[in-house]
């Protein structure tokens, strides 16, 4: 073998961990031997390899083709042979299967012995793209014994690697996942580490159709450092990782990133994976109601389906046509004929869950359609995936068997149906430590839930509409987070932000240029959000949902309790009250968010002051109209029932934000704002006992903030009082752990675009949800003397996000918070007032309407009453 083959070969052999490295020494190789066609033959064969590492498809197919020519020219027909079973797996990247195919059956005739095997597991690999599985596991078993024969390590992680993903797709999960440990273990001994990676990373995908979502996104986040220290190309790993965060319920996230895949394989004219990224990108369209952006995805890759001659994928394309279908309200006999046709290619290609899916959508056409004997069929073949699968498709599976009950007449069985569907999702929640990650889970729940709440709302059961309204209410805060497993590297990660955001703000003053800092910000919250959602729970947690309206009003006593429910447009009370429950029809959602909006919009006008004299009276008396309309919508109605009694409330939707303090029937009234009326049955009944120290602290910026600790520190004579410096997070949560009384006197600011990084500032930094997340023993009693410290984000299932919201899932008994934004001074003078009731023993909430009534004294103008109607009481 001369000098320059031998460099060839190198370079072949580096293409895919190295590609760098793998150009210089095919260069080298031709240039020590410009003579030798063998050389150049396979040079342009590593160059080919090294283009396709770097997603350089079109580069690839030159130099690969230039390749067979050179050898074929050359009469080196085992060199030829190779060069075409690389630009068959070029040409299955670009989508031309059909010339793949033609290639490899070209070169089989050349080849023999460990040749011969690599033709075969590329040839499986073609295969497979088409969705020919059995033909694709001969190919691998004919391969096996060649290749263990001859020792060869890559060549056997490889194969183990190709194959794992066949044995996933026909659902042999154990010996799939025994194929990836074995690939990643031979492929990083023999120098791989790209294809390693790759191997982790499906390694993430298999956990993922398991159902283990946070091993799912461990594996995603190891595979992409190993991707990135490897310098290679992610593959297919931000679909993936898209599919898996649409799966459990965070549309945007999950939207965002199907986005990057999409973009990132057309910039590369990766057409086959740019294929997949448009009908991931299509579905998380759908979840988030964009119909025409996912009818338009779902097209694109339908037509680049059937251009690269993959069926299978094309009946996934159009399953989400149907959807759209759907989703647009199209019930016509073209739609359930599609509905049929797609449910039997779905069915013949493998696709099991989709399949079941798009039956449920033809039997409610069906139904739409008054055809209940055809829906029937399609409901009881539905009905049979209901134990076996993936979380969400056995809900679905159960939300089918509950219609076909409905249609049958039988309302129990429909229920005890959406039920049982109901617990799947729980015990999906269970497994789940991340807040995001289990509150994203009752996405799935929402047909569930809504069939349910239907049906007691057509029946006028007041019983019936509290207990299936709680049965899906902010599931996600009955059980408190659970810190990730490795606790080290997200205290790193949390210091590092609050060092990050200290030091925007130093460049910001000092005329610098932030970006940079920025940018490192941004990539650190991403890093904190995965290590967060590698979490992982007991899954025996507290069961979801109201247990019985009796011991409900048993335990509200001479207080009155109402949950309002929004549905389909409109808004309902359940009110109990004297252990009784009443129905009471409030109105149309819109206008109750049209009057909420108007109220929130004064307030934050009023809390920045500077306002000219007219236009501070007009905004007011807006403010006041839209809070007597609110008024006459949400309370006054029932002042009959609810007389002066103390109040418990459960908002739905945007009311969550509403400072009820504003309507004038909650004047000098003790009101609770609680998620659900199980979680403030929980705590009502709970028998802990106060303990643990008083916590009083100072952020910066707030001139009125030490004074206000201070004063409060004369009053609690061992409470630790923290300013200055000392006010650090790390000091804080220290305290704050297990404490008795925590009050917080600091800046707030609520995070929209992900309510887990809301945060009070503090010395060093921002204190955020995600640290008061890692408390062992979260404090009885919280006051938060900060702007917008109450606000949450509402999702599915009346699952809120936010500093309060998490502070009672950790079992904090009451939180006291604002919605809104509130004015310094006013603010210190409430929150002496407040502490003054808590002191002599009231409840936070008496404390508080107290406090209210002090520092009104009849004048609503001033900014202490502006700062009143701005707090609230969350919990107990």
């Amino acid at each position: 073998m001369t000098v320059g083959l031998a460099q060839a070969l190198a370079a072949v052999e580096l293409a895919v961990g190295d590609p760098d490295r793998s150009r210089e020494l095919a260069a080298d190789a031709r240039a020590i031997d410009p003579g030798c066609v063998e050389v150049a033959a396979v040079a342009e064969r590593a160059l080919g390899l090294a283009a396709i590492a770097q997603g350089d498809l079109t580069r690839s197919l030159v130099h690969l083709r230039r390749g067979v020519r050179r050898a074929e020219r050359g009469g080196l027909p085992q060199r030829a042979a190779e060069a075409r079973t690389t630009l068959a797996f070029a040409l299955t990247e670009v989508g031309d299967t059909r010339t793949a195919l033609r290639e490899l059956e070209l070169a089989r005739s050349g080849l023999t012995g460990l040749p011969a095997a690599k033709w075969s597991i590329q040839h499986a690999t073609v295969l497979m793209r088409l969705g020919r599985l059995d033909e694709a596991l001969t190919a691998y078993r004919t391969a096996m014994p060649v290749v263990r024969r001859e020792g060869h390590q890559l060549l056997e992680g490889q194969l183990r690697l190709n194959r794992a993903i066949l044995l996933t797709k026909r659902g042999a999960w154990r010996a799939a996942e025994d194929d990836l440990v074995a690939a990643e273990r031979l492929l990083q001994g023999a120098g791989r580490p790209h294809e390693a990676a790759v191997a982790r990373h499906n390694r993430g995908y298999l956990a993922a159709l398991r159902g283990d979502l946070p091993a799912a996104l461990a594996h995603f986040d190891a595979a992409e450092m190993a991707y990135r220290a490897a310098g290679g190309y992610l593959g297919l790993l931000p679909t993936h990782r898209a599919e898996v965060l649409l799966s459990v319920g965070l549309v945007d996230e999950g939207r965002a990133a199907a986005e990057t895949a999409v973009t990132e394989y057309a910039a590369r004219k990766q057409v086959a994976d740019l294929a997949e990224a448009r009908l991931v990108l299509a579905h998380a369209a759908l979840l988030t109601g964009d119909v025409p952006a996912a009818r338009v995805q779902a097209e694109h890759a339908s037509r680049a389906f059937r251009q690269q001659h993959r069926p299978a994928w094309d009946a996934l394309a159009r399953y989400v046509l149907l959807r759209a279908g759907w989703q647009d309200g199209a019930c016509t006999p073209a739609l359930l004929r599609a509905g049929r046709r797609t449910v039997a290619d779905l069915a013949a290609a493998g696709w099991l869950a989709q399949s079941v899916d798009a039956q449920l959508l033809v039997a409610r056409t069906a139904l739409a359609l008054g055809r209940p004997e055809t829906a029937r069929r399609d409901l009881a073949a539905v009905g049979s995936r209901r134990r076996h699968g993936p979380a969400d498709l056995r809900a679905r599976a159960w939300h089918g068997e509950a219609l076909l009950r409905l249609a049958a007449g039988d309302r129990r069985g429909a229920v005890r149906a959406l039920q049982a569907g109901l617990r799947v999702l729980d015990a999906l929640r269970a497994t789940l430590g991340a807040t995001e990650l289990r509150a994203a889970v009752s996405y799935h729940g929402t047909d569930l839930a809504k069939t349910g709440l239907a049906m007691a709302l057509a029946s006028r059961q007041p019983a019936g509409v509290l207990l299936w309204s709680e049965r899906w209410r902010a599931s996600a805060l009955r059980a408190r987070p659970v810190r990730p497993p490795d606790d080290a590297e997200l205290t790193g990660l949390l210091a590092e932000l609050r060092r990050l955001g200290a030091a925007v703000d130093d460049a910001v003053r000092a005329g610098h240029d932030p970006r940079p800092l920025l940018h490192r910000q941004a990539t650190v919250e991403v890093a904190v959000c995965r290590a967060a959602r590698h979490a992982v729970r007991d899954p025996r947690e507290p069961p979801t949902g109201l247990a019985s309206p009796a011991a409900l009003a048993a335990a509200l006593g001479s207080r009155v309790l109402i949950e309002y429910v929004g549905f389909q447009g409109h808004v309902t009370a359940v009110v109990v009250a004297g252990g009784r429950l009443r129905l009471h029809d409030v109105g149309s959602l819109e206008q109750v968010n049209g009057e909420l909006e108007c109220i929130q919009y004064a307030q934050r006008r009023l809390a920045h002051g500077g306002l000219p004299a007219p236009v501070h009276a007009a905004v007011t008396a807006a403010a006041r109209h839209a809070a007597e309309v609110l008024d006459g919508l949400l309370l006054r109605p029932l002042s009959s029932v609810v007389g002066d009694r103390e109040l418990v409330v459960v908002p739905t939707g945007a009311l969550h934000a509403l400072p009820w303090a504003a309507l004038p029937s909650t004047s000098g009234r003790p009101i609770t704002l609680v998620p659900s009326a199980a979680l403030w049955l929980r705590g009502a009944t709970s028998s802990d006992q106060p303990s643990g120290p008083t916590v009083l602290a100072a952020g910066p910026g707030l001139p009125a903030a030490a004074a206000e600790v201070a004063a409060l520190a004369e009053h609690y004579g061992d409470a630790l009082a923290l300013t200055g410096a000392a006010a650090t997070a790390p000091a804080v949560l220290a305290g704050a752990d297990g404490a008795r009384l925590v009050h917080l006197a600091a800046h707030g600011c609520f995070r929209a675009d992900n309510p887990l990084f809301s945060c009070l500032e503090l010395a060093d930094g921002p204190l955020m949800v995600y640290d008061l997340e890692m408390l062992r023993a979260a404090p009885r009693q919280l006051v938060l003397s900060a702007c917008d410290s109450g606000l949450s984000d509402v999702r599915p299932g009346d699952e809120l996000m936010g500093l309060a919201a998490v502070l009672l899932a950790l079992g904090t008994r009451s939180v006291i918070a604002s919605v809104a934004p509130v004015p310094d001074e006013g603010t210190h003078e409430l929150m002496l007032a407040l502490h003054r009731g808590l002191r002599v023993g009231r409840s936070p909430a008496e404390a508080l309407a107290a406090a209210r009534q002090d520092v009104t004294a009849g004048d609503p103008s001033t900014s202490a009453a502006l700062a009143a109607a701005s707090f609230v009481c969350f919990g107990g």
